[in-house]
């Protein structure tokens, strides 16, 4: 397999009144194709992990590379664009555009890349109805329940093709069954398109879904 992201050496100190060191020389490669689940205590550094693997933070030392080219080495615009073309998101809080339907909330990344409006509505359309929404294109968030908002930003998060799903804690916010049942759709959704997935999660019957498991204790990364 081929590397799509690593991560080496990866450090993050917040600094303030006292410094805080959240990450301590993180080491990670995530393959084409691959499913980690990342468990660990709340404040254990999960979500800063994402961030600093899908470009949004800057760390304090170490690098990251998408396709063996390190983002440092990316001015901003590029780093938009790669993050645009490779890489998805899915957040515990869905942060869908609240006056845009559903279908208008997975066709607009796919403008912003280039795609035409009525491809990108297409595509849109098509994600959601796998997805179960069918009856649910034209509703805004607010009228859509927790699980069905989560499942929006997730086809929002695939429209693009990414190579790589980062989700942090992607049903947090959800009752046991529907985290479970949205869970279940992302890995299918993960794996019939052939897309790796790092998913942070603090539930390890969700975690043991996945084809890998990493734990971060003490800002280490370890596998299990």
């Amino acid at each position: 397999m081929s590397e799509v992201i690593t991560c080496r050496g990866l450090e993050k100190t917040y600094l303030g009144p006292t410094a805080v060191p959240v990450l301590r020389g993180v080491d990670l490669t995530v393959e084409v194709g691959e499913r980690i689940a990342i468990i660990g205590r709340s404040g254990s550094g999960k979500s800063t992990l994402l961030h600093l693997l899908g470009g949004l933070d800057a760390p304090s030392g170490g690098s990251v590379s998408v396709q063996g080219r390190p983002f440092s080495e990316m001015g901003e615009a590029e780093r938009g664009r790669v993050r645009n073309a490779t890489l998805g998101f899915v957040y515990q809080f869905h942060h869908l555009l609240p006056e845009f339907s559903a279908l208008e909330n997975v066709a607009l990344p796919q403008r912003i890349a280039g795609r035409p409006w009525a491809a990108a509505k297409a595509r849109a359309g098509e994600l959601l109805e796998r997805l179960g929404l069918g009856a649910r294109l034209t509703h805004r968030p607010a009228r859509l329940s927790g699980g069905e908002q989560q499942r929006v930003a997730l086809a929002r998060a695939v429209a693009n093709e990414p190579l790589l799903l980062l989700a942090d804690e992607p049903t947090g916010n959800l009752d046991q069954k529907t985290a479970g049942e949205v869970f279940a759709e992302m890995l299918a959704l993960a794996r019939g398109r052939g897309l790796a997935a790092l998913i942070a999660t603090h539930n390890d019957e969700l975690a043991a879904r996945m084809d890998r498991i990493v734990r971060l204790e003490n800002g280490i990364l370890v596998e299990g």
